[in-house]
Formats: C-alpha cells, sequence, structure tokens
C-alpha cells in the first residue's frame, strides 16, 4: 500500500521555503507510516513539528511571529508534509531547533559556549532566514576569535598525589619548583629573600622558553623553602636544593642561594627524555653537538639497565658548630 503525494503551486516562492518534489512514500508494511502534502490549517493553534526525529510541540504564533522561512511554511500560503498522525515533517537536524523554537519566542536565546555548536546554530537559522540570529551568532564567534589563548599554563598542585598523577601522566619532561618562605624557623640571610624572588623569575623565563615542550609546575605547600625537581618519564632525575643552614654570631640563619647555572644545565639535560626527541640550540651548544642525534648511544643503552639513582645537588649544606675554622663568623662546607 502507497500513498500518492501532490504538490501545489507556492503562493510565496519569495520566502526561500524548500520545495518538495512529487513522490511516492512507501508505507512499509500494514505498520508503515504514510505521507500527505496538503496545506496547513491556518485556524489550527498549535502544531506538532518532526524535526529529523526530534518532535517538538509549538504554536503556529510562536512560528509565524518573525519575518522568517517557518512563517512562509506555516502561515497557509504553502503546502507542508505530514505523516498519518498529523506530525508536520522537517528534513532538517533536529538537534538545535529548541534553539530556534526559544528564539522565535522571546527574541533572545542563551548560546552555547563550544564553538563547534555556535557554528552549528548559525548554519540553522541561515537555513530558517532567522536573521537576528544569525548576528547574535556572529558575534558571539567573532569574540570567540578575539579573545586569546594563553600562551603558557602552569600548573599549581595542591596535594602530592596531583602532583604525582600530574608527573605520571605527562609524556613531556616535567619541572618542579617548590618555594615556600613560611616554611623556615630561622631568620633569613640579608640576600635570602632576593635569591628566593630570582628563582621564581628564572622559573617563569625557563616556562616560556620551553613552552610547549616541559610542563613546569610549582609547587607552595612542600616542605623545602626553594628546590628544583626534573622528572623525565615520570621518574626524579635530578634535584636541586637552593637552601642550606649558615651560622653568623652562634645564631643559626637560613639561606637561599640562586644557582643559575645549575638549574639552566639541569633544565636541558631533561630535554633527552622527550619523546619524540626535538633539536635543540641551546642543548647542542651545551653538549658540544651531541645531542639530537639518531639512535641511541651504548652509553645510553647501559645507563637504562643500571639502578636508577636520582642526582641531588646541595648548593650549601649544614655545617655542623664544632667544625668552624676559629675565628671564621660563617662557614660554609661544599
Amino acid at each position: 500500500m502507497s500513498a500518492e503525494a501532490t504538490t501545489a503551486p507556492l503562493l510565496a516562492p519569495e520566502a526561500c521555503a524548500p520545495v518538495v518534489p512529487t513522490h511516492h512514500q512507501p508505507t512499509g508494511g500494514a505498520e508503515g507510516v504514510t505521507f500527505d502534502l496538503k496545506p496547513l490549517n491556518p485556524s489550527s493553534k498549535y502544531v506538532k513539528l518532526n524535526v529529523g526525529g526530534s518532535l517538538h510541540y509549538t504554536t503556529v504564533q510562536t512560528l509565524t511571529k518573525q519575518d522568517t522561512m517557518l512563517k512562509a511554511m506555516f502561515s497557509g500560503r504553502m503546502e507542508v508534509l505530514t505523516d498519518s498522525e498529523g506530525w508536520i515533517l522537517i528534513d532538517r537536524s533536529g538537534r538545535h531547533f529548541g534553539t530556534i523554537l526559544n528564539y522565535l519566542r522571546d527574541g533572545t536565546v542563551s548560546l552555547p559556549e563550544s564553538q563547534r555548536e555556535l557554528e552549528e546554530v548559525l548554519c540553522e537559522a541561515r537555513y530558517y532566514l532567522i536573521q537576528g540570529l544569525v548576528e547574535d551568532c556572529q558575534l558571539a564567534l567573532q569574540q570567540k576569535s578575539d579573545v586569546c589563548d594563553p600562551l603558557c599554563l602552569i600548573p599549581m598542585v595542591t596535594s602530592p598525589k596531583e602532583e604525582q598523577q600530574l608527573i605520571s601522566s605527562c609524556s613531556k619532561p616535567v619541572v618542579k619548583l617548590l618555594h615556600n618562605r613560611s616554611n623556615n624557623k630561622y631568620s633569613y640571610t640579608s640576600n635570602s629573600d632576593d635569591n628566593l624572588l630570582k628563582n621564581i623569575e628564572l622559573f617563569d623565563k625557563l616556562a616560556l622558553r620551553f613552552n610547549g615542550r616541559v610542563l613546569f609546575i610549582k609547587d607552595v605547600l612542600g616542605d623545602e623553602i626553594c628546590c628544583w625537581s626534573f622528572y623525565g618519564q615520570g621518574r626524579k632525575i635530578a634535584e636541586v636544593c637552593c637552601t642550606s643552614i649558615v651560622y653568623a654570631t652562634e645564631k643559626k640563619q637560613t639561606k637561599v642561594e640562586f644557582p643559575e647555572a645549575r638549574i639552566f644545565e639541569e633544565t636541558l639535560n631533561i630535554l633527552i627524555y622527550e619523546t619524540p626527541r626535538v633539536p635543540d640550540k641551546a642543548l647542542l651548544e651545551a653538549t658540544g653537538g651531541a645531542a639530537g642525534g639518531g639512535g641511541g648511544s651504548p652509553r645510553a643503552e647501559e645507563e637504562d639497565g643500571r639502578e636508577h639513582r636520582v642526582r641531588r645537588i646541595h648548593v650549601r649544606r649544614h655545617i655542623m658548630h664544632d667544625e668552624r675554622p676559629h675565628g671564621h663568623q660563617a662557614v660554609f662546607k661544599d
């Protein structure tokens, strides 16, 4: 069983409504659905819409409120495709048709945040000739394009568990700076504050210099005052501790150092853990052109087979009171 679909002359071709060709729709058996082209009853107050399988129930007043293609379709000037249950069929995706209806009802609507969804709503608004919604979508897309994405993002860890997850899940080398000035029970030496700021400034510069190649993270909750840690392939490779306890006139003080060369050297060292490895000019200069080679060296293969060890570099270490030479107020021992 099949139903013949017929068309009638369109009264408003300027409305740009889609033209439905004359065709036969198979019913698919006794339980099949038949489709007919017939004029919409102008006296009907409510309309049942099937937009690409998405069902909507609205009023003729809403659909004809603005001068759009939907007004031309539902003002009685043209025929619409309906099924045997009275659902009017529109051959479009129904994903954003609710947004279309809300705009027709209120003259405004909340647009999605996603750029992709914004572009989808814009496409539907253009199809239905809703000029106001088209302009709103274009403005929202323009504002998104004007917003600059941050060049460099530095995570701030809040717990050891979070830190471990960041390091283990990252495929890039990782540099962590732990700085916690309040974690001190002694007074600071005169240059300690300046050196602490220099460490933080160097961290920011390195984060910009190696952005995209190395993950830089900050920790302000740890037990150290100023300490750098370097990770490759999820394991700690080296550590540079910048604090020490010194004596001055029988009084303990905390000293913060700024070992810039050592920190930069360790940052270059972890670049060998990049995957894939990217040749770096600074690394090539520092290593005499040895970096960036094709295969692994025999020395590297031997090191892989050995037990992993962490390089820990302490700029200054605590020296016992009775080890100090006589007459010296402050003594350091490397």
